[in-house]
Formats: structure tokens, C-alpha cells, sequence
């Protein structure tokens, strides 16, 4: 249960749902019990009259007996039906309190686990796998509302019921009621003893589970990679092994229960054989009536679904104990990137002092001991072979990565004082891996505004020089991408990625190789828009390409972390180095 105490605070939260729920379940189980009370009078009844009925056999008065006998039964069924059917309402009560508690609870964790997703940072997400998080708020949430609704609901009446049940039984022999539970304490360690093994199998579930979502969710987003490489039969059986083995997991916890179940069942069948027997001889001894036996086998009976409810809740509680240590994993993961607390107005000038940074995961060494200065309003351009830290010095600006040593400083101040949704709100930033989504190109384009309007959408879509080809589309500005942009060339995706930046007229823009995919033509008209639209803005280009990047302001170079070269074009072409050297080559293939 120390896993499951995070829940408290939601059952404090909703106490004013729950504890009427209770009450519930108390009544519900008082109207439980009483019909048992009414057979053994009932009974006893039958028994006495029958004797009545005989002692009178040839007398006018058996006709009378018989009538009374008649109409007593009829009453006492009828007091049995009305009981069940004021039970019945309490337990629909019951029901609409404590588990619709638990769908609100599970409305609750829902929304707390995908928050705190937002809130951590982008190395939490290079580690963890998209499956792993999607089943962690989804069928662990699901194992968890089980405990929140049906495990509590049916532990509480299993409780109840059997505190009146066995206060009844004492009440009328203290001696029949001792036999007739003599099972329970092997009922109890029974269940202890099973409950470790439930737990385990419960948690190794889960993680199946989750590399079988991930596997799967990998498989759907790499679909187009799999059909040209023809690797479908490939694929399918290492999903059938994947299967498989989730399959066996689950078949060695059903193996458990398979034993579990009946093994209560005889033990509850067991105790009826115990009533029947001592009770007759409690009958002979004149300590009880024949009506108190009847009596006892109802609540024997009546004991096997707290019985049978015991073990399933114990279940429902471990699988639910598993999935829960497996969301707090997450809950209590805290973001390695500091919130700041100022959100000033950037007026764009950049300042990098001696930042170096390593990827923790990998221990990689992107960034060595870099420094530059953007001045407001300058566009900064960055060059370099693939794998010279271009795009991580784009993600370190961004604070998606908090650098090792060094600072980085916009308008003087440290981007550590700064607030985070600040920061990023004042930046239009183009990544290297487009990703749009399942939306329409409007909505895709105007991710990064509160509302959609169509004029700066428009006007967006021009400066990236996609606004022709999305007006030949049937439906134009509305018409709906597939996941991940799907619908859109390489090249459509960039531009709208591109008008996606511009359409928040932001002060700081990072292009981030964002025109790989687009023709020599449509790079020259994007490139003439943006020199329009980035005056006064402080940009910085990402490229591989020379052509796209000539016209900066200042040009670093970039290799295995490091500035090798900066300067204009013109003054880097002079030094006959690295710059110059690519840029001969790309005239060649030119």
C-alpha cells in the first residue's frame, strides 16, 4: 500500500462523495442480512405448523390452520422481495457514489500525468520510449481506477457484510458460529501467501505491455521504411514473439488464479458441511431451532462472495500496486532544466561565453568551448559536417538543454533567470525534423498563436512559399493533414513548418537546416521573404548548404563541437579553409 498512498490526497478531495457511498454500503448490507432472519423464522414456521397441522388432522380447525399457514409464507416471501429490492436500490446508490468517484479520480491522474509531461525536459524524453509513456497513462491509470472504484467498493462491503454476518452468527450460537468459520484463518494466510506472487507477475505485466506498445507505435511511425525495405514478415514475427510473451506472463498469473478461486470456493463449501453437521447436533441438544440452521447456511453462502471478493480485490489491489510504483517512477521525476522567474521583452541580442555541454545519456561531447556575440537585428549563420553540434547549440538557446559550463545571455541577462514559456513564446525556431500534426494546415500553421487568423496565416504561408501550393489543395488552408504531415512532400512540410515560425513575428528566428528539402528556386524565394521579414530580427541559420547562408552578417564553422572559422562570407573564402573548401565542392556539384 506505500505506493498506493499517493492516491490519498484524491480521496480527501472527493471525501464528500465517498463517505455517503459508504453509508450506502452499510444499509445495502443491513438488507442483506434480514432475509436470512425472516427464512429462519419462516422455517420455523413451516416446522410448527406442519406439527399443528396433524396434531388437528379430522378436526374442522385444520382447514383454519391451513389458511394461516398459507398467508404467513405469502407474507414472509413478500417481506424477502421487499428487502431485495430495497437492497437493491442502496447497492445502485452505492455504485453511483464510489465508482463514479473513481472515474473522476482517474480524470484527475490523467490530466497530472500528461502535465508533468509538459514539464519535463527534452533529455526525459530522449530516455523514455513514446509506448512506455503512453501505457503509463493509459492501462496503468486503468489498473489504478480499479483499485480507486471496484477494489474499495467490494473491500468495504466484503467488510461490512462479514462483521454483520458474524455478529449475527455469534448472536444466536456461539459455538456453531466458531465452526463454521474455522476455514477463514486458512482463507487469510492462503491470501497473504498468494498476494506476493500477484504483485510480481502483475509488475512483469506491465512492462511487457509497454515494449509491446512501444513496439507496435514504433512500427505504425516507421511503416513507410518497413514497406520499402519489404521487412513486413520480419516485423510480424517479432511481434508474435512480443505477443507471446505477454501472453505467457498473463497465462502464469491466470495459472495462480485458476487455483486461487476454487481453492476458496471449497473452503466456503467446506464451512456449510461443518453447519449442517454440528448444527443438528446443537439441533438434538435443544440449543437451536431447525429455522437457525436454514439460518446459517444463508450466511455461510452469504460469506463466499466476500470470500470470492476478497481474492479478486487483492488482485485488482496488487496489479493496481504495480501500475501505480510505476507511474510515481514518472510523477516523481523532476525536470533537469530550472525554471527561471523573469519574462522580460527580448530585444534579441545574443551573447554565448565559453558554453560547452556533454549529452548525459551518451556522454557525448557536442559543444567545446564556444562564444559568439549576435548584435540586435544581425543574422547569425552556422555551417559544419553532420554531427558538429549545429543543431545542439539551436536546442541549448532554447533551453531545451541547460549548458555544462559558459552562459548564455539575451539582452544581458543569463537564460537561466529567465522564464522557460517565455523564452521559448519570443522565439520562432524551424527544427531540422519537422513534425506537424494531425490537424489541418490552418491550425498547423497557427500552432503557435492562441487563435487562428486567417490574414497571418496567409501572409505566412506566402513568406515560405507554400501559399500556391496550398490553395490548389480541394480544400485549401482547411484541408487535413495525416499524422505526423503525412498528406505534404518533404519540402511542403518544411515551408509550413518555416510559416508556422513566422506567422508569431517573434524577435529571435532559428532556422535549423529547414531548407534540405526544397529546389534551388523556391530556396531563393524563401530566402528573398525572409531577408524582408528578419530585418531587425536577430536570426540565426542552420545549413549545410552555402548557398542559403552566404548573405550573413557573420558565418561560424563549425567541427566536432568546435568554431573553427567565422567570419563574412567574402573573409572566410580568403582564408582558403574549411568554408572555402565546401564551397568548391558545392560549385562542382552545382
Amino acid at each position: 500500500m506505500k505506493e498506493l498512498s499517493y492516491l490519498n490526497k484524491f480521496f480527501y478531495k472527493y471525501r464528500w462523495r465517498i463517505v455517503p457511498g459508504v453509508i450506502f454500503v452499510i444499509i445495502s448490507n443491513y438488507f442483506g442480512i434480514l432475509p436470512a432472519q425472516v427464512i429462519r423464522e419462516a422455517f420455523d414456521l413451516v416446522k410448527d405448523n406442519i406439527d399443528l397441522y396433524r396434531l388437528y388432522d379430522g378436526f374442522d380447525r385444520q382447514a383454519l390452520i391451513y389458511q394461516v399457514f398459507g398467508s404467513s409464507l405469502l407474507f414472509f416471501g413478500g417481506v424477502v422481495l421487499v428487502l431485495a429490492l430495497l437492497r437493491g436500490i442502496f447497492l445502485f446508490m452505492m455504485r453511483q457514489t464510489l465508482i463514479l468517484t473513481s472515474r473522476h479520480i482517474e480524470y484527475d491522474i490523467k490530466n497530472e500525468i500528461y502535465q508533468h509531461y509538459q514539464e519535463l525536459d527534452f533529455a526525459f524524453y530522449r530516455r523514455n520510449n513514446t509506448g512506455d509513456l503512453m501505457n503509463r497513462a493509459t492501462e496503468d491509470v486503468n489498473q489504478v481506477r480499479n483499485y480507486l472504484g471496484p477494489a474499495i467498493m467490494y473491500a468495504i462491503n466484503t467488510v461490512v457484510l462479514s462483521i454483520m454476518i458474524i455478529y449475527a452468527m455469534y448472536s444466536v450460537n456461539a459455538k456453531l458460529a466458531t465452526y463454521s468459520l474455522l476455514p477463514i484463518p486458512i482463507i487469510s494466510v492462503l491470501i497473504l501467501f498468494v498476494n506476493k506472487v500477484i504483485n510480481r507477475r502483475s509488475e512483469r505485466i506491465q512492462r511487457q505491455l509497454s515494449h509491446l506498445s512501444s513496439f507496435v507505435q514504433e512500427t505504425f511511425s516507421g511503416i513507410r521504411v518497413i514497406k520499402t525495405y519489404t521487412r513486413e514478415q520480419d516485423k510480424m514475427d517479432s511481434f508474435k514473439e512480443e505477443s507471446n510473451k505477454y501472453k505467457d506472463i498473463n497465462l502464469n498469473l491466470v495459472k495462480v488464479q485458476a487455483v486461487f478461486f476454487p481453492l476458496i470456493i471449497f473452503l466456503v463449501g467446506f464451512s456449510t458441511i461443518i453447519t449442517v453437521y454440528v448444527g443438528g447436533l446443537e439441533v438434538n441438544n435443544g440449543n437451536i431451532t431447525a429455522g437457525n440452521i436454514a439460518e446459517f447456511i444463508i450466511y455461510v453462502n452469504q460469506l463466499t462472495f466476500p470470500a470470492m471478493s476478497l481474492a479478486w480485490v487483492t488482485s485488482l489491489v496488487q496489479r493496481a500496486a504495480a501500475s501505480q510504483k510505476r507511474i510515481n517512477e514518472f510523477l516523481k521525476t523532476k525536470s533537469e532544466i530550472a525554471e527561471g522567474s523573469q519574462s522580460p521583452e527580448i530585444e534579441g541580442d545574443i551573447r554565448v561565453q565559453d558554453i560547452s555541454f556533454t549529452y548525459p545519456d551518451t556522454g557525448i561531447k557536442a559543444i567545446d568551448n564556444i562564444s559568439f556575440h549576435i548584435p540586435k537585428g544581425e543574422t547569425l549563420a552556422i555551417i559544419g559536417k553532420t554531427g558538429s553540434g549545429k543543431s545542439t547549440l539551436a536546442n541549448l538557446l532554447l533551453r531545451m538543454y541547460d549548458v555544462d559550463a559558459g552562459a548564455i545571455k539575451i539582452d544581458g541577462q543569463n537564460i537561466k533567470s529567465l522564464r522557460m514559456e517565455s523564452l521559448r513564446e519570443q522565439i520562432g525556431f524551424v527544427p531540422q525534423q519537422v513534425f506537424l500534426f494531425s490537424d489541418t494546415i490552418a491550425r498547423n500553421i497557427a500552432f503557435g498563436l492562441d487563435t487562428v487568423e486567417m490574414p497571418k496565416i496567409e501572409q505566412a504561408a506566402k513568406d515560405a512559399a507554400v501559399y500556391d501550393n496550398i490553395i490548389h489543395f480541394e480544400d485549401g488552408f482547411e484541408t487535413h493533414l495525416g499524422e505526423r504531415g503525412i498528406t505534404l512532400s518533404g519540402g511542403q512540410k518544411q515551408r509550413v513548418s518555416i510559416a508556422r515560425a513566422l506567422v508569431k513575428d517573434p524577435s529571435i528566428l532559428i532556422f535549423d537546416d529547414c531548407l534540405s528539402a526544397v529546389d534551388t528556386k523556391t530556396e531563393e524565394e524563401i530566402l528573398h521573404n525572409l531577408s524582408r521579414i528578419m530585418e531587425g530580427k536577430t536570426s540565426i541559420i542552420i545549413a549545410h548548404r552555402i548557398s542559403t547562408i552566404k548573405n550573413a552578417d557573420q558565418i561560424l564553422v563549425l567541427d566536432d563541437g568546435k568554431i573553427i572559422e567565422r567570419g563574412t562570407h567574402e573573409q572566410l573564402l580568403t582564408m582558403n579553409g574549411e568554408y572555402a573548401s565546401l564551397y568548391e565542392k558545392q560549385l562542382l556539384e552545382a
